[in-house]
Formats: C-alpha cells, sequence, structure tokens
C-alpha cells in the first residue's frame, strides 16, 4: 500500500470569481472542467497532473504564513516569475534562500493563503 501522489490542494475561498482571476493572471494556471458540484468553485491545473480546487462560500477566517500554513510550487524559472509579478504590479515578498540550497518567494492570495514560489535546492 503506497500514495502514488498529490492528487489536488482545495482551497476555501469567499469569492471564487475574484479568487479565479487571481489564479489564471497572477498565478497563469489553466481552469479545468470542473463537475455539477451543488456548491460554487472552480477547478485549475497544477504542473503536470495535480489539480487546485476553490471551494467557494468561505465564511470563517483563513489561517496562513510562510512559516505556517501554505503551499509550494516548484518553479522553472525564478526571475521569470518575479518579472510577471513586477508587471502585474501584484506584491510578493522579496526572494530569500532556504537552508536547504532552494531559492523562495511568497505571495498571498486575495483570501489570505499564502503561496511558495521555490527552485530545486541549488538552482537560482
Amino acid at each position: 500500500m503506497k500514495f502514488l501522489e498529490l492528487n489536488h490542494v482545495a482551497l476555501h475561498v469567499a469569492d471564487v470569481a475574484q479568487s479565479s482571476a487571481f489564479y489564471e493572471r497572477i498565478l497563469k494556471l489553466e481552469r479545468i472542467p470542473r463537475p455539477a458540484f451543488t456548491f460554487p468553485g472552480e477547478w485549475f491545473r497544477l504542473g503536470e497532473t495535480q489539480e487546485l480546487h476553490l471551494l467557494g462560500d468561505r465564511s470563517q477566517p483563513v489561517h496562513s504564513h510562510h512559516r505556517g500554513t501554505h503551499f509550494a510550487l516548484l518553479v522553472d524559472d525564478l526571475d521569470a516569475w518575479e518579472e510577471h509579478l513586477k508587471a502585474t504590479g501584484y506584491p510578493y515578498f522579496p526572494r530569500k534562500p532556504r537552508p536547504d540550497g532552494a531559492w523562495q518567494i511568497f505571495i498571498i492570495d486575495p483570501d489570505g493563503h499564502y503561496i511558495e514560489l521555490c527552485t530545486r535546492p541549488g538552482v537560482v
């Protein structure tokens, strides 16, 4: 018995349209078909096989922080991501190294979820 992969990450959001716009425009994620659930939401492709599921009607506060609850996306070109964020004017935390040699930047989505964009260790 073993786990095969992380299938998806689900985030509870207050405004599906606002959050979807962020994930499409700022994180450049591809929207994918979603089953006809009875509650609002959107699905996005993360990498090759993983997905991000936005679940609407959040009414409770989000508890997220770069050293606490967050999710990380391994990127191929951190320089390009920083340039993209600068071009969009979206705020982000400056690049910093992790102790393992990877580099990371953090952004916060409209609901307050922290998202880490990171490289592999030893890759700038």
